[in-house]
């Protein structure tokens, strides 16, 4: 649900995206995001970015399947848009943020047939989630688009899911890409000799991936406060999924095709075809 293509591909946003750990780091967090809401509403509205709805939504459309009689969560929903597209299926939509000011907004928008119900709720407080959610009926599937890494823990979500969810219910999730889209990943312009022909070469330039790390950044330009990055490993994100009795069965690494434009002369865009600043994945819980 992000703007990534403005998100920290700059040598200079980098260099300022360093944090000491907080205190609380999931309440820096939560403040940030109370603080950055009516931007981000009024940025991302009803349809998204190019990043939404070329990268993002078609997969998750696809590996979710929503039917008109499914019941599904949607976790850190922000401004409720893909709570809205979900509902726009007839499936029931159960949706959540830690952010009260993200779901005042949200509860402001369409309710397609009223079929969306929103909380607030954190998905860093496992006893909190299940006191809220448990029902004697469980979701078929849950979503969680674009916010694991703006969670300080997330076992809590994944031992809470494992409780939520029927037997071979689904979760689904995207992310900014861990390994070529972090907040140490920079954008580099090169001109080579190549067979006689000077050719651009586009391609970026990372210098951390492995250590789960903490870092501060932007995901749209201009956006009133700065927001903690809880960054890791794409093995960190399964490894959790497998240890809740969740497997694998859907992955997509996603790309702007060669013809999408950049907003920018160095953003993500058809240049970086080759490279994905998104994955999506979707984790199956075991009928065990």
């Amino acid at each position: 649900m992000l703007d990534w293509s403005y998100a920290q591909n700059y040598q200079n946003l980098w260099l300022n995206s360093f944090m000491t750990t907080s205190s609380d780091p999931n309440q820096e967090s939560q403040n940030a995001w109370e603080a950055n809401a009516e931007f981000w509403d009024a940025h991302m509205g009803d349809e998204g970015n190019d990043f939404f709805q070329i990268l993002q939504w078609p997969v998750i459309a696809s590996f979710l399947d929503p039917q008109p009689a499914d019941r599904i969560l949607d976790a850190a929903c922000g401004n409720g848009l893909t709570s809205r597209k979900l509902a726009e299926f007839g499936a029931s939509v159960t949706a959540f943020d830690f952010s009260a000011e993200m779901i005042e907004l949200a509860k402001s928008r369409s309710n397609p047939d009223d079929l969306i119900q929103y909380q607030v709720l954190d998905g860093t407080n496992e006893k909190a989630l299940v006191d809220a959610l448990y029902t004697s009926a469980p979701f078929d599937s849950a979503l969680s688009n674009m916010a694991l890494f703006d969670m300080a823990e997330i076992k809590p979500l994944f031992r809470a899911l494992r409780k939520l969810l029927k037997p071979g219910g689904v979760f689904v999730f995207s992310l900014m890409h861990p390994a070529f889209n972090n907040s140490s990943s920079m954008h580099v312009v090169e001109e080579i000799d190549y067979e006689g022909r000077f050719k651009t070469v586009y391609s970026v330039k990372i210098s951390r991936y492995m250590n789960p790390y903490q870092a501060r950044g932007v995901a749209m330009r201009e956006q009133p406060a700065l927001q903690p990055y809880f960054e890791r490993p794409l093995q960190y994100y399964l490894n959790t999924g497998f240890e809740n009795g969740f497997v694998l069965d859907g992955f997509e690494e996603r790309a702007f095709p060669p013809d999408h434009p950049s907003k920018h002369p160095i953003s993500w865009g058809g240049q970086y075809s080759e490279i994905p600043p998104v994955l999506v994945a979707r984790m199956r819980l075991s009928n065990k």
